[in-house]
């Protein structure tokens, strides 16, 4: 900026300046001007010259006749020397910055608004590079926020990503008591200082009551005075508008000379509150500050209810798995009781069959045969609540060797044909073609259709039908399976309930009104065992008409083992 004497200041440093003028007396003058004043000067007489010289480079500045202005596009600041009584070159408005001068001026005037024009540009855009670093800077620290889930550490962030982009003395975060969000207290303290005591700081029904008030508005307080008692508070909206006073609380740091306090909220109401103090001077905060102050502030209220959420989450799976272990310990100590006395009363029973020194009448046979059938029923059950208990995840128990398919199907049909012919049910095992062998645990596999034919069994009427057939082929992708079916006509599930047959002690509504015997399990641990196999299954139904259970195996022994 050049003031008013006899001589014009000189610029610091040179800058190149183009002036443009059709007037060739005025043009000298004001290059002279210009040039003593000790800048580098381009003159140009019409358009055409002065496009040439901005083709050649960019200028600080452009002091330009106003007659040379129509068709000029350019980005460098433009001094206008205008005709007073001329209405159509007082009505141009340059692109971007530009200023106006009357002609003809005198090489002082001329000076002291070149120079002024082309500081207030490097101002603005030392502005503008400040902006840009302040939001750069803030922006680190909400990446930094949205980057973790630990409280603590988005507080740490937070206070001190503002302590050192701002400069602050002391930057204080707290929470305040609420579901929402965990009790959290962080501070930063410029170097050299003593942390804030509790002291200093507004108590937690004032902090809470300005944040309320704040965040309700919108708005953040700034205090400037050396103690609170005499603070001037300043309540600013997000969009930079002064808000009334009212009965705003004049809530500051003690000693500081100017404190911000930012508030953080979700919802209908506050959280939490950021305080930043200087304690030398006063500070007055921009809008673009404000702005992104309470960006971050918007961002680490977000993160803290986040991390409350998952936190309070976490306690829950830690407490149902604490739950699911008790649960397994359970049923294993429970089995383990059960199957020791029944293991004796079985061996009684078989005892007592085989004995022929004194043999029983038929109606004490019959009444021997339904306690050995219930006591195999209750075996089962026990086996399958011990299943349940390792949760299917114990492949350890699993003894692979080659099993022929053929023969496991015939075992199975042989052990539950007496129970089908109780039942007035025909079972019909097709010949498994080539027999196919297949890598698997043979116990578990045989498990797997026992619980299937079974099933079968239990939920086809008398004179029913239960068919088993398999047959083996190549997938797409070359890989051989061989597949097992068992179809009955058999009472069937409703179509809304058979995504629902493979869960745990689920039961169909038309078994449970029927009163079926079962316990839910037997489909579940199939499905177990299968899957730990590297197979599939699947289950096709139609309610009446009966249901066709499809399991797949891999015949790969490679596959196998990777399964």
């Amino acid at each position: 900026m050049v003031v008013a004497s006899d001589t014009p200041e000189v610029p610091s440093a040179p800058r190149t300046v183009v002036v443009a003028d059709p007037d060739a007396g005025r043009l000298a003058q004001n290059t002279s001007a210009l040039r003593g004043a000790g800048y580098n000067v381009h003159a140009a007489g019409d358009a055409a010259n002065l496009a040439g010289l901005l083709a050649e480079g960019e200028p600080a500045a452009i002091i330009a006749d106003a007659a040379l202005l129509p068709g000029l596009e350019t980005e460098v600041p433009v001094l206008v020397m205008v005709d007073l009584d001329d209405p159509w070159q007082t009505s141009l408005r340059p692109s971007g910055m530009h200023d106006c001068i009357t002609k003809p001026t005198s090489p002082r005037e001329l000076v002291h608004r070149t120079t002024a024009l082309i500081d207030q540009v490097a101002r603005r855009r030392a502005s503008r590079q400040d902006a840009e670093a302040l939001r750069e800077q803030l922006r680190l620290v909400s990446a930094a926020v949205r980057a973790t889930n630990d409280p603590q550490e988005i507080a740490r962030y937070v206070v001190e990503g503002f302590g050192r982009t701002f400069k602050a003395d002391h930057v204080r975060l707290e929470t305040f008591e609420d579901n929402r969000v965990p009790r959290i207290t962080a501070a930063w303290d410029s170097d050299g200082l003593e942390p804030l005591s509790d002291d200093d700081l507004p108590d937690e029904d004032s902090a809470r009551r300005t944040a309320d008030q704040l965040w309700a508005g919108a708005e953040t307080l700034s205090t400037d005075a050396g103690d609170a008692d005499d603070a001037e508070p300043s309540r600013e909206h997000a969009d930079g508008g002064q808000a009334a006073d009212g009965d705003a609380p004049a809530s500051g740091i003690a000693n500081a000379a100017s404190t911000l306090a930012v508030p953080m909220g979700e919802g209908s109401s506050s959280l939490g509150i950021i305080w930043i103090a200087s304690l030398d001077k006063p500070r007055k905060w921009s809008r673009a500050e404000l702005g992104l102050i309470q960006h971050v502030a918007g961002n680490a209220a977000h993160g803290l209810i986040q991390s409350h959420l998952i936190s309070s989450q976490q306690q829950v799976v830690k407490q149902l798995q604490q739950l699911d272990k008790a649960k397994t310990d359970f049923l294993a100590t429970v089995n383990h009781e059960l199957r020791t006395p029944l293991t004796s009363i079985m061996a009684y029973l078989d005892m007592i069959q085989e004995s022929t020194e004194q043999p029983g009448s038929a109606e004490i046979h019959q009444m021997l045969d339904i306690v050995v059938r219930n006591t195999e029923r209750l075996r089962t059950l026990i086996e399958d609540m011990l299943s349940v208990s390792r949760n299917g995840l114990d492949d350890t128990l699993m003894h692979l060797t080659p099993v022929r398919l053929g023969h496991t199907l015939d075992l199975v049909a042989s052990a539950l044909r007496p129970l089908a012919k109780l039942q007035n049910v025909t079972i019909a095992l097709d010949p498994v073609p080539d027999d196919p062998e297949i890598l698997a645990d043979e116990i578990q596999l045989q498990q797997v259709f026992t619980n299937l034919v079974s099933n079968a069994i239990k939920f086809t009427p008398s004179g029913g039908r239960i068919e088993v057939g398999s047959e083996s082929h190549a997938a797409a992708d070359g890989s051989r399976w061989a597949t097992v079916r068992v179809a009955d006509n058999g009472i069937g599930i409703s179509s809304d309930e058979i995504d629902h047959v493979f869960t745990r002690f689920y039961r169909a509504s038309n078994a449970m009104s029927g009163a079926i015997p079962g316990t839910g399990l037997g489909l579940a641990i199939t499905k177990d065992i299968v899957a730990r196999h590297g197979g599939t299954i699947d289950v096709a139904s139609t309610l009446g008409a009966g249901t066709t259970v499809t399991v797949s195996l891999p015949l790969d022994a490679d596959r196998s083992q990777s399964n």
